[in-house]
């Protein structure tokens, strides 16, 4: 049974946007959707979402599917490939919706490209109606224009919607924003906290440089941490030291 208002706790922030990139939805695989991925995912949203007072939207990637850089690299025009990498991006979040809709959670879809049969078109002020009906609203097909990553897609509808953070999720293990590649160094250091100018300045793996520019200009904080972690969305909106967090 849903939780009346009155009994949800409140987190650090009334809104939030959650980033999960496309591999995150590849599984072990590498590529295409893994349902039990997909199904763990929206379980972990459920649940705080019956738990916490929060509005949630979520941005989705689709490098699972298709990667622009990779059809440019192949010699594809790049506005061609990042098109084809929006449609990606929809495909994910419409296998997200139908899980999250399974698990009881009122969901919609709403594509930067209009596509009126699958989804809604962007409206920011819809998207926030929704969100204030206890909807998750999941952005998809990016900002609708080439040459823009998901990340930046993340920090410029985090910041029309007025969300108090963008929570961007990692995949295989990596817990937040190191000082080296853990991958390849073992004794890399997990840093706490890191400002927005440290990331661009030195370089670091968070978000492309505009996302990184757009949260900075409006003071918006970022949490870099697992996704895939048990409880962790939960325990950063209950101000947990979960990740790395950028400001």
């Amino acid at each position: 049974m849903q939780k009346k208002k009155d009994d949800l706790l409140k987190g650090q922030w009334g809104r939030v946007v959650l980033k999960v990139s496309g591999e995150a939805f590849a599984g072990g695989e590498g590529h295409g959707i893994d349902g039990h991925v997909v199904q763990e995912i929206a379980r972990q949203i459920v649940k705080v979402r019956s738990e916490f007072d929060v509005e949630l939207a979520i941005v989705v990637g689709g490098g699972n599917i298709w990667r622009g850089m990779v059809g440019t690299g192949a010699g594809m025009d790049r506005a061609q490939a990042d098109y084809m990498g929006m449609l990606a991006t929809v495909i994910n979040g419409l296998a997200l919706q139908d899980t999250l809709e399974q698990l009881g959670q009122p969901t919609r879809v709403q594509t930067a490209i209009h596509m009126s049969q699958v989804a809604e078109p962007y409206i920011r002020r819809r998207a926030v109606r929704h969100l204030e009906k206890g909807r998750v609203v999941i952005f998809a097909a990016g900002t609708g224009n080439p040459f823009f990553t998901t990340d930046t897609t993340a920090a410029l509808r985090a910041v029309e919607i007025e969300a108090g953070a963008v929570l961007k999720g990692t995949h295989s293990g990596i817990q937040g924003v190191y000082d080296d590649d853990p991958r390849t160094n073992p004794d890399a250091e997990l840093l706490k906290e890191v400002s927005y100018i440290d990331v661009l300045q030195k370089g670091l793996k968070v978000m492309d440089s505009t996302a990184i520019s757009l949260c900075m200009d409006n003071e918006l904080p970022i949490v870099v941490f697992d996704l895939m972690g048990d409880g962790n969305v939960g325990s950063i909106l209950a101000g947990e030291a979960v990740g790395t967090v950028v400001r």
